[in-house]
């Protein structure tokens, strides 16, 4: 069996590689163009490869067709509704309803509190090798976990029983209308080398 060389840092797949870890951006506003689901197939299938601690693959993905969508439109509508009156309930149907494609990632319960803290950070480490296979196609995408997903109506409307998972992200995906800029602070600020 022959060893695979170490790759250097300064070469094309690395930089390419670091170009799409930088480049991805949440996406708020998307084009009306569907997402060939093989392609959504395939970037759920590499984000299992997502680390977890003694295998324990915590996650479940619910791609969401066209009827179970409408229910969540409408049950966020009521939610908005009750909070902030019809006219604004309205107005969150209709700017979710322009999300093209919409995935629900779940992460199993554990009564064991490390084992939950663990599953969790590879649900969302599985979260974002879902999104980084997808912005390399040119997707993009945006991770929320708003109202809706403490909702019991919207673990009915997905099937999800509460006692056994719980809603790590509401993913919404599809081709960007508009690429927000963004920055990050520096290195110095983020990295402490200790002796």
């Amino acid at each position: 069996m022959s060893k695979k060389p170490t790759p250097s840092f300064e070469s094309q797949a690395m930089r390419e590689l670091a170009e799409v870890i930088r480049g991805r951006r949440t996406i708020n506003l998307y084009l009306q163009t569907p997402v060939p689901s093989e392609l959504v197939r395939e970037a759920v299938e590499a984000a299992t490869w997502a680390p977890n601690h003694h295998v324990t693959e915590p996650w479940h993905f619910y791609l969401l067709g066209r009827e179970t969508i409408d229910q969540c439109l409408d049950l966020c509508r009521d939610i908005v509704t009750a909070k902030k009156g019809p006219e604004a309930g309205a107005f969150k149907r209709q700017s979710w309803s322009e999300k093209p494609g919409w995935l629900v990632v779940t992460c199993r319960r554990s009564e064991d509190e490390l084992l939950q803290r663990e599953d969790y950070a590879a649900c969302a480490a599985a979260v974002q090798n879902l999104m980084l296979y997808l912005w390399k196609a040119g997707i993009g995408s945006k991770w929320t976990t708003g109202d809706i997903t403490h909702d019991p109506h919207f673990f009915d409307i997905i099937g999800i029983d509460a006692r056994n998972e719980f809603v790590v992200s509401l993913l919404w995906y599809g081709y960007p209308k508009i690429t927000p800029e963004q920055k990050r602070k520096g290195l110095g600020e983020a990295l402490s080398e200790l002796p």
